[in-house]
């Protein structure tokens, strides 16, 4: 079968062979024809050309040697125009660039002036003149196809006199007449000579179309012979170029190659159908075959069982996975009839009612849900989805049906509504208020029982809570234009990750303070939603409020404790003043008795008498204005002065203990978001401390020192400014330090044991930290560190340098 197909595409191809080697010839005989005819073609226009250049050169010789009046150039003009048809106009330019003759039959005027350089024409027509000036040569100018005139090639002679440039002889050529004049007719007769510009575009000649090369009829395309030459001595500028024109084999030629080929093909085909059509029927035999064997299979491996029923109910077909769910082999279920081996004893009338329905074509497109009895007497649930059987010619032959497993799918639905139901008991049982509500629309999606106690079944309470809290919710417009989720499109894959936000809020229609966390979570529909959970914290509130209340009570207390512990050494800062008062007053007394005082001097000694009257003042307006009871008040306050006005009451303590103070304020301390007085009792108490450790430890004068630090510093990232108060006392013992801060354990006799742990408690309501230290020398211990700090917001202040540190404030009593 194969032989016949290989000779006949042999002779095709030696036939195929013959006539390409026969063309290929015939074209390398028409390429060297037309190169040989090209270059003829261009020596004769470069011979043409080199002549008119010499007449000009003569004429142009003539110009510069003597001066010729208008009408002699007119006249040698025309003279040149008519023995060379070509020359197109003839113009005289001096050198500053002026016309000084132009002839020119059409009557187009010449014009070289500077304000038409924009002109691309024009403009190199004036770089021309400006290099036959340079180079004092013949110079020719690219060809220029013009709006209103035919296309023009210039040459430029120079007029020289004794090696002097006087001008420029501009001659332009037509390019068509160039061609019209210059191609000889034998040449243009046989090919398409055109004449080409330095792009390739066509300026004047006949060039062969695509429409014309292409001949449909031949069995092959061969490229047509073209050659491209440049036209000497204009240059790359303008090139002649010529296509040969394509020739056929003939009639008889074509005829008898297209007979042989008719033949050919006929044969071939003959030969390809009959081969074609074995290989279908061998492909259509194992198609069959493979079809057959893959639905088997298909049928096989299907989780589905498939059963097929005629149309008076008798079963005609069954899968391995209908035998494999029932338990009973193809062998036993193909042929019976109603009722079948799988059907249960007791549901008989349930399966003979469905099986009617099947028959009669009444059954849901959702299937149907029966329980099926297996060969070894296990129920199982099934679901059944029937339709009808149709063979190839379109009619119905019975009904097939798909049965598929459920047991499982049932036993975890019944688990999940049993675990639903938990889980809304629960929900129901909460003492916080729970709802859903989707964003952009007034839905409710779930709501507990407290919530439906507090607010209804309406979404009102939903939105009223975010609102509270501090959410911004939908509004009635946004709702307006779209119901669709307004977030629809964006990820919600992490939302359940997000941390809850959370808010108190007092409902006065509720008369309940609320604790409000919010968070974003994906609905079961896909949808963004927001959930609210409202707790009651009314009686969480009212005892924190009766804690602060508490707390300032002790707050307020402790400094009058504090006052009263100084009492002593406020009675000495006032005996001071008093006493001068008095002897002031005695004395002016006496000496106004015995007439022995002058107005001035009474007048120096009341001045000094209200001096210390108002030192008394002030001693007595500062006690009163720090034990005076005033609402927390957190400010902006520089820590320069509260440090100042704690150091002020505590000078009086330090002063009748003998205890001198050495403080440092580094320079540019920021402020501090606080409750001035509580940091000044925080540090009064811790000065008071350290003037009372020192005392206890009966130190010399020398060493009864009290060091106060005020620094910036960083703690835990934090900006914060540290405050440091150092004593030179005996420290403090182990078991002490242990129970330091407990309330109402005190060292001392008359001591309540609240100063400490009441000063870390504003420490810590202020975001602080204290702590305390003993120094050491060795093992000795050589007094304390009380350290505590307050974060502030302001970024740190730079590293004080050597000079500042020197500019820090040391302050003796």
């Amino acid at each position: 079968m194969l032989a016949p197909l290989a000779a006949v595409v042999l002779f095709l191809a030696a036939i195929l062979s013959a006539f390409a080697y026969l063309r290929f010839e015939e074209i390398a005989r028409e390429r060297e024809a037309l190169h040989r005819d090209v270059e003829y073609t261009q020596q004769r226009l470069r011979l043409r050309l080199l002549e008119q250049q010499e007449q000009f050169m003569r004429f142009a010789r003539e110009i510069a040697s003597r001066e010729i009046s208008h009408a002699d150039f007119v006249t040698r003009a025309e003279a040149l125009s008519t023995l060379f048809p070509e020359l197109q106009s003839l113009t005289w330019v001096d050198d500053k660039q002026r016309i000084r003759a132009n002839f020119d039959p059409t009557g187009v005027v010449t014009r070289l002036t500077k304000n038409d350089a924009g002109n691309v024409y024009i403009k190199e027509t004036l770089d021309n003149f400006q290099l036959t000036r340079d180079l004092l040569l013949p110079i020719y100018s690219s060809p220029h196809k013009l709006a209103d005139a035919p296309t023009r090639l210039q040459l430029h002679l120079p007029l020289i006199d004794k090696a002097k440039f006087k001008g420029d002889l501009l001659a332009q050529y037509s390019v068509d007449a160039l061609y019209r004049y210059g191609i000889p007719d034998e040449v243009s007769s046989k090919y398409a000579i055109s004449f080409h510009d330095a792009d390739g575009k066509v300026l004047a000649g006949t060039t062969l179309t695509e429409k014309a090369l292409t001949r449909s009829l031949l069995p092959w395309a061969n490229p047509i012979n073209a050659y491209d030459l440049p036209v000497s001595p204009v240059g790359n500028g303008l090139s002649i170029h010529g296509q040969a024109y394509r020739t056929s084999l003939g009639v008889i030629g074509s005829g008898l190659f297209w007979l042989v080929m008719v033949l050919a093909a006929i044969t071939a085909w003959l030969l390809l159908a009959n081969w074609r059509h074995t290989r279908r029927r061998i492909q259509a035999q194992d198609a069959l075959v493979r079809e057959t064997a893959f639905r088997r299979a298909m049928e096989n491996s299907m989780l589905t069982g498939m059963r097929a029923l005629d149309l008076q109910g008798k079963i005609t077909y069954v899968n391995a996975a209908f035998c494999s769910m029932t338990g009973w082999s193809e062998e036993d279920l193909v042929g019976k009839t109603a009722p079948f081996p799988y059907w249960p004893e007791e549901d008989y009338d349930i399966m003979k009612g469905r099986l009617s329905e099947e028959l009669a074509g009444r059954v849901e497109p959702s299937g149907i849900q029966l329980r099926v009895k297996r060969k070894d007497g296990r129920i199982i649930e099934t679901r059944l989805y029937v339709s009808p059987l149709i063979d190839s010619f379109g009619q119905q032959t019975g009904w097939m049906t798909s049965m598929t497993d459920i047991t499982e799918p049932t036993r975890v639905r019944e688990q999940l509504a049993a675990s639903h139901e938990r889980f809304t008991a629960v929900l129901e049982a909460l003492d916080a208020s729970i709802s859903v509500a989707p964003l952009g629309n007034n839905e409710l999606l779930f709501a507990n029982k407290l919530y439906r106690l507090w607010f209804g079944t309406e979404v009102q309470g939903h939105l009223l809570l975010v609102a509270e809290a501090g959410v911004p919710a939908p509004t009635a417009s946004d709702e307006a234009q779209d119901t669709v989720d307004v977030f629809a499109g964006l990820p919600t894959d992490n939302l359940p990750d997000k941390e809850a936000e959370s808010a108190e809020i007092y409902l006065g229609s509720l008369g309940r303070w609320l604790e409000v966390r919010t968070r974003y979570l994906s609905w079961v529909d896909g949808r963004l939603a927001q959930m609210v959970i409202a707790t009651d914290i009314t009686a969480r509130r009212s005892a924190e409020e009766q804690a602060e209340r508490q707390a300032e009570h002790a707050q307020a207390s402790s400094r009058l404790i504090t006052m009263g512990e100084m009492a002593s050494s406020v009675a000495h800062e006032l005996n001071q003043p008093l006493t001068a008062i008095n002897n002031y007053c005695n004395g002016m007394v006496s000496r106004i008795k015995a007439d022995q005082i002058t107005q001035e001097e009474l007048l120096g000694a009341l001045e000094k008498t209200a001096r210390q009257a108002h030192r008394a003042g002030q001693v007595i307006q500062r006690i009163r204005s720090f034990v005076k009871r005033s609402e927390p008040n957190r400010t902006i306050t520089s820590v320069v002065t509260m440090v100042a006005e704690a150091v002020e009451l505590a000078e009086m303590e330090l002063r009748r203990r003998n205890v001198k103070l050495s403080q440092y304020l580094a320079p540019s301390l920021p402020s501090l978001e606080v409750d001035p007085i509580l940091i000044e009792q925080v540090l009064l108490n811790l000065l008071k401390n350290a003037a009372e450790s020192i005392d206890a430890a009966q130190k010399p004068t020398a060493q009864r020192l009290v060091k106060l630090r005020v620094t910036p510093a960083v703690v835990e990232n934090k900006s914060v400014v540290e405050f440091m108060v150092i004593d030179s006392g005996q420290g403090i013992a182990p078991e002490v330090m242990a129970r330091l801060y407990e309330a109402f354990h005190s060292t001392k006799p008359e001591g309540m044991g609240i100063g400490l742990s009441l000063c870390r408690s504003i420490v810590e309501s202020h975001m602080g930290r204290m702590k305390a230290e003993n120094l050491y020398n060795g093992d000795a211990v050589t007094g304390c560190c009380f350290t505590f700090w307050i974060p502030t917001p302001d970024p740190l202040p730079a590293a004080p340098t050597k000079r500042s540190e020197q500019q820090g404030i040391q302050v003796s009593p």
